[in-house]
Formats: C-alpha cells, sequence, structure tokens
C-alpha cells in the first residue's frame, strides 16, 4: 500500500503541491489526470523519491521512502519518468536488462536474464532486441523503457505519460498489457495519463490533480461525468457511453 499524507511542495516561491492525501491500496491500475502543470509528475517524483519531501510524508507497505535504503526501495518500486533518456549505442536486450541492476548489481543470473526475455516478449520488442537504440523510433524507445521499468519486478509501477510517441495501436496494447499485468499479478500502477479515455477504459481509479491539489477521486464512472470533467478541465466536455464505457468527447470543429 503507497500512504501520502498531508505532503506539499514549494518550488521558486511558487506552491506546486498543497496537503496531498491519498492512499493507494495494493494492486489495481490507478490514473493521475489533469491539466499541464497541475502537479501529477511532480507527486510521483516524490513518491518516488526522486524529488525531497519538504512537507508530509510517504511510505510504501510501511517503509517510509525518505529514509529507507535505495537498495531496499529499487525492490520495491519502479518508476518511469518523462525525461529517461536511454543512451543511444546501447541494444534493446541491454537496456531492458538495466531493470536487473537492483537485483544483479550488475552480474546477471539466469534468473535475470529470464526475466528480461520475459520482458522482451511481453511489450513486443524480441524482434528488435539486438537494434541499438539509435535505430528505434521514438515509439519504440519508449516501448523499451517501459519493458525495463517492468524488468525490476516491483510490486510497484509508476509510470510518467508511458504513452508519448505511442501510436494508436501500441497506446492501445500499451494499456492492454497493463492492465492484464494489474489483474494476473497483483502489481500495483500507477500512471500518469493526458488522455482521459484510456484511463475511463483502463483504469480502476482516476484520481484528478489541479493546481496541486485533488480534485476529484474514484471509479471511472465517477469522474467520467460532464460536470466534473469541467470542473477540472475548464470546458464543457460531452461523455458518452459506449461499449460499457464512458468516453470524453473533447474535440471541437472549427467554423
Amino acid at each position: 500500500m503507497i500512504e501520502i499524507q498531508s505532503v506539499s511542495l514549494t518550488r521558486e516561491g511558487q506552491r506546486v503541491l498543497e496537503g496531498i492525501d491519498v492512499t493507494l491500496p495494493k494492486g489495481g491500475l490507478t490514473a493521475l489526470v489533469g491539466p499541464n502543470g497541475a502537479g501529477k509528475s511532480t507527486l510521483l517524483s516524490l513518491t518516488a523519491r526522486l524529488l525531497p519531501l519538504q512537507q508530509g510524508s510517504v511510505t510504501i507497505d510501511g517503509l517510509p521512502v525518505a529514509t529507507t535504503p535505495g537498495k531496499v526501495l529499487a525492490k520495491k518500486l519502479a518508476i518511469l519518468r518523462q525525461d529517461s533518456g536511454p543512451p543511444p549505442r546501447v541494444t534493446v536486450r541491454e537496456m531492458v536488462g538495466f531493470g536487473r541492476f537492483p537485483h544483479s548489481g550488475g552480474r546477471m543470473t539466469t534468473e535475470d536474464k529470464a526475466m528480461v526475455e520475459e520482458a522482451l516478449a511481453r511489450f513486443e520488442l524480441g524482434d528488435l532486441a539486438s537494434r541499438t537504440l539509435d535505430r528505434l523510433s521514438g515509439g519504440q524507445r519508449q516501448r523499451v523503457m517501459v519493458a525495463m521499468t517492468y524488468a525490476q519486478d516491483t510490486d510497484y509501477i509508476l509510470l510518467d505519460e508511458p504513452l508519448n510517441n505511442l501510436d494508436m495501436y501500441y497506446a492501445r496494447q500499451l494499456m492492454l498489457e497493463l492492465r492484464r499485468l494489474a489483474d494476473e499479478t497483483g502489481r500495483t500502477i500507477v500512471i500518469v495519463l493526458h488522455d482521459i479515455n484510456h484511463a475511463s477504459a483502463s483504469a480502476d481509479r482516476i484520481i484528478a490533480m489541479k493546481n496541486g491539489r485533488i480534485a476529484a477521486d474514484g471509479p471511472p464512472d465517477q469522474i467520467m461525468r460532464t460536470e466534473v470533467l469541467e470542473a477540472i478541465y475548464g470546458f464543457e466536455v460531452p461523455v458518452v457511453e459506449t461499449a460499457g464505457m464512458r468516453l470524453a468527447l473533447q474535440y471541437a470543429r472549427m467554423g
């Protein structure tokens, strides 16, 4: 379980987060949504100790994130940041293998190698395994980074906008795979998404942020309502029901 209590953060005199209180039970897929600058990525970074806490506390299965040794934390939680720029001359297999470092210390065992191969297969990267990253498209590199995060084999996976650079097919495939992971392995997945419809289709819970605060929190059928989305995004968002889902029609035709 991830417990975030009374977390606030100020940067350069500006309040970025204000009194965040969130509890994420073990298991399931939670989507963080909201406008640019709402604090979603910052909250993820604080949870993973990529940024130091100023106020409040974050614990993972009772372990305080601020003081838990890095080696211990790296076996509990993996994070993919937006700015995770991979080295260009590394092969796909080697890059995914970096995810095993908290377990292997750089000396890959048979178990580590098997986990890398599983990650390559799960994210449809087998045919690219020997290719260097500078020969991949942006979307392919993004899938490699997600596979590396998965290969770390942690109970908690935090993903900051992993659909960046992915086309419609691979964005859909990634969300389906994350949904399967949560259902089949009991992992806890927290994902920052810009596309509210992906959140509606795949998440168990949507946490919407605005101006550094929690603006709405609940299952998709509670969040995917015109009045709720308008309060979050600042304009009227029609919502339709189809195939058992609520989808936002956020697009406007000019003229």
